[in-house]
């Protein structure tokens, strides 16, 4: 099997080293070159024709963006960002997966030296899943620009206000979440998510959706109430769970220990939703890497909630809907285009 290659772009000497090394250290990935900024990236693509791109988010001469953007426009492949766990690096990454970026990984804190055994578990598992998308990268990026305005989808019958939506998503699902959100009118039932996604980077990412949407879009509370016409996003590093009371629904938020390595994790709100009568939950599963949420769902249909699976075709990474789809755990499988109108006509019956 031919190895992954990969060109490593930053301005920072330690951090081209470092990440040059921990790729290396795996026997699939090749590190074919790096780059200090973009001018140089541009010709070393040209020279090397790296599968994969590692790209920092803040770079001199030409930030990261303004180099994707031409990227995805004249040459799309895929593309791992180095962002920093700060406000104004979670508003430029967004803004990277906006424009087609595969996915991003937080340069740890402070110094290199910390959290380095993760960071680098991470770096070579995004950067693999990086590789494995690069056809469907390349056709989402074409459907992108000829794809119409989003519009919001009509209602079919009476809206079930008892009902819950519950959305999972990782890798691809920051702009999957957003597609499908965009269409849905402000009447629905309400909205909770799981992406897995940084602490520092959930509340700017409910900001960036509460600007798109007819919905009122908001990071997750301890204790919140659910109302119609309200989604919720999970914050990074909690656990998002739904609580039934009198009269409707809470939010609970928790530092229990990881699920499928993940915190927050799709199988841990959907578990939670067991409790919350079943068969008023459409559960919803997005592209992403690995299967959390796969067995959730599968449970979820035996207790008799509407459960719906992104497919193949319209998935950067076919990893979490496609277990769910082996398990026989969704419903409906469904293009990203029609998952919204799916929602509709399921709680409009």
């Amino acid at each position: 099997m031919a190895k992954v290659k990969v060109l490593v772009v930053d301005d920072s000497v330690v951090v081209r080293k470092v990440v040059s090394e921990i790729l290396s250290r795996d026997s699939e990935i090749e590190v074919v070159g790096t780059a200090e900024n973009p001018l140089i990236a541009r010709e070393k693509i040209k020279q090397l024709n790296p599968d994969v791109l590692t790209l920092d988010v803040e770079m001199p001469e030409m930030d990261g963006v303004t180099f994707l953007r031409n990227l995805m426009r004249l040459r799309p492949m895929p593309v791992v960002m180095l962002s920093t766990l700060t406000t104004e690096g979670a508003d430029i990454t967004l803004e990277a997966l906006e424009l087609g970026a595969v996915d991003f990984i937080a340069k740890p804190r402070s110094d290199l030296a910390k959290g380095l055994e993760r960071f680098a578990q991470d770096l070579i598992t995004k950067v693999k899943a990086a590789a494995s998308s690069r056809a469907a990268l390349q056709r989402l990026q074409a459907m992108k620009r000829t794809r119409k305005p989003a519009t919001l989808v009509n209602a079919s019958g009476r809206i079930n206000s008892s009902g819950i939506i519950a959305i999972g998503a990782s890798t691809g699902g920051t702009e999957a979440i957003r597609d499908v959100l965009i269409e849905l009118p402000r009447e629905v039932p309400p909205i909770v998510i799981t992406q897995h996604i940084p602490e520092s980077f959930s509340g700017r990412f409910a900001n960036r959706l509460n600007t798109v949407c007819a919905l009122s879009v908001c990071e997750a509370q301890s204790g919140q109430k659910l109302e119609p016409g309200c989604a919720y996003i999970a914050p990074g590093n909690k656990h998002l769970e739904i609580v039934a009371e009198s009269g409707g629904y809470r939010c609970r938020l928790s530092d229990d220990e990881p699920v499928n390595r993940h915190r927050p994790a799709v199988d841990k709100m959907f578990d939670s939703l067991l409790q919350c009568q079943p068969r008023n939950v459409t559960a919803v599963l997005l592209t992403g890497m690995g299967n959390d949420g796969a067995a959730g769902m599968l449970a979820l249909r035996k207790a008799g909630a509407y459960t719906v699976a992104q497919d193949e075709q319209s998935s950067l990474v076919w990893g979490m809907p496609g277990s769910a789809v082996k398990m026989n755990a969704a419903v409906q499988v469904k293009p990203l285009s029609r998952i919204a109108s799916v929602i509709m006509d399921q709680i409009s019956k």
